[in-house]
């Protein structure tokens, strides 16, 4: 839904929706469920986790089924998902659980594409380009479209640190094959960076009506 702003000719957009609360309560989840790791509560973690999953599920579905899609949207979910990761990446590396090259790899990518989504909201802004206007997300500028290595990397990496996170509580061995999955999310990543520095399609510049 958008709406027209009376002083400017600015497409504003309705947020409060009940997709991006669901969102919302994924990035707010993500501190809780470091402490679950750190402090060794693997069954915390897992209900976390299995939490973000659904939810994730969810807020797509309600999107889709009653018209709730917002640009806003399109930031928050991926924003949500790299929470999630970031998360995972660190409380899992600080245990010992996940090889501190591959957690470098996954985190130094995020901080490049974090960068990047930064300075592709000034450069989309329509002036005048002002801090409260930069801020303003019910004005939207740009839309990120992940590309499909992207997506697929997301859900590897989603996919290993569920996998990690619950190893604590199989009775199986599952060291070899979460070596083997490591490499290859590894693999993923950098391929998934580089598809965005060279995709066109990643990013949609929404024209000023």
């Amino acid at each position: 839904m958008r709406r027209w702003g009376s002083s400017t000719s600015d497409a504003l957009e309705n947020i409060y929706t009940l997709p991006n609360a669901l969102t919302v309560s994924r990035i707010l989840a993500c501190p809780v469920l470091g402490w679950s790791i750190i402090e060794g509560n693997f069954v915390l973690a897992t209900s976390l986790l299995a939490y973000a999953g659904i939810s994730d599920w969810v807020d797509g579905f309600i999107a889709r089924r009653y018209n709730m899609r917002s640009v806003l949207g399109t930031i928050l979910d991926p924003a949500a998902d790299k929470a999630l990761m970031t998360t995972l990446t660190i409380t899992l590396a600080m245990k010992g659980m996940l090889p501190i090259p591959l957690a470098i790899i996954i985190l130094g990518r995020d901080v490049l594409l974090s960068l990047s989504a930064f300075f592709i909201r000034y450069k989309s802004l329509p002036p005048p380009k002002t801090l409260n206007r930069y801020w303003d997300f019910g004005i939207p500028s740009a839309e990120v479209r992940p590309t499909e290595i992207s997506k697929i990397n997301t859900a590897l990496q989603l996919l290993l640190m569920a996998c990690t996170t619950i190893s604590p509580l199989l009775t199986l061995d599952v060291v070899l094959p979460l070596q083997i999955f490591q490499w290859i999310v590894g693999g993923t990543t950098i391929w998934s960076g580089l598809g965005y520095v060279f995709s066109r399609d990643a990013v949609r510049y929404i024209a000023r009506k």
